[in-house]
């Protein structure tokens, strides 16, 4: 038997070694996890959607973007096609040519800035004053004129989402304010309605109390006995104590008024 026993001892040790080795490694698994996905947001490259008919000026507007940090996600050749990447992959942000087929990108910018899905930046050969109106009312956030520079281009990619996140910031400022004010205006409401409720029942108990006292006087009933009739009368003819008590005061209001006119 004692043969037995220490055979059996280092075989519960190495179980419950093993068991704390495998604990060790699943958290050991899920703190790597954890960095995976913490990955800092100075880190993580914007993401663009180019939009450009040309396919040269796209190549290279692409090569620029990359070269400069930016991760281009999706390409198009037409307005369309920009609005459907742009729903599609939700970038930070977009470059959009003015002078498209299809769709032209003044239209494509017009439907990306209604829709909210990510801020524009309009690129165009065209440095005309009409052109670039045009732009800025379909929602464009910055634009730039062709040929593309970086020192012309990468200020306005930040300008433009810069705006967007500012802009969104106050969408969602504005939402928040009127939550909280409709939740304001939900409670005053209720509070109002609990003021009347409490406000009618004092009224009707002030009124039964009366024509208690009424009843009492004129009828010879009790104070029970008065206050039982009213009840049963109320529930039996299915009539509110307020409108019964009022019929009982205007009965002896009337008969005390023929009896001081006497």
């Amino acid at each position: 038997m004692v043969a037995n026993k220490e055979t059996m001892e280092p075989d519960g040790l190495g179980e419950s070694a093993v068991s704390e080795q495998k604990i060790d490694e699943a958290i050991a698994a899920v703190d790597e996890a954890a960095k995976g996905q913490a990955e800092p947001a100075a880190d993580r490259k914007h993401t663009v959607v180019v939009a450009e008919d040309e396919s040269v000026n796209r190549m290279d507007l692409v090569a620029m973007l990359e070269d400069n940090g930016y991760e281009v996600v999706g390409e198009a050749a037409n307005g369309e096609e920009a609005v459907e990447l742009t729903r599609k992959l939700k970038p930070d942000v977009v470059c959009m040519d003015v002078k498209m087929p299809r769709m032209d990108g003044i239209t494509a910018a017009g439907t990306i800035c209604d829709e909210n899905i990510a801020p524009v930046v309009m690129l165009t050969a065209y440095s005309q004053e009409d052109l670039v109106k045009q732009a800025t009312g379909a929602g464009a956030m910055a634009y730039v004129t062709k040929p593309y520079e970086e020192s012309k281009l990468l200020p306005a990619l930040q300008v433009a989402m810069g705006r967007f996140a500012e802009i969104n910031d106050l969408l969602d400022s504005v939402e928040t304010g009127e939550t909280r004010l409709k939740v304001t205006e939900d409670k005053l409401k209720e509070a109002e309605e609990k003021a009347k409720k409490a406000e009618e029942t004092l009224e009707e108990r002030k009124l039964v109390d009366r024509a208690k006292g009424l009843l009492m006087d004129k009828a010879d009933f009790s104070e029970q006995g008065a206050f039982r009739w009213i009840q049963k009368t109320s529930m039996d003819q299915r009539i509110p104590k307020k409108r019964l008590a009022m019929a009982i005061i205007a009965k002896y209001d009337e008969s005390r008024s023929d009896v001081d006119g006497e």
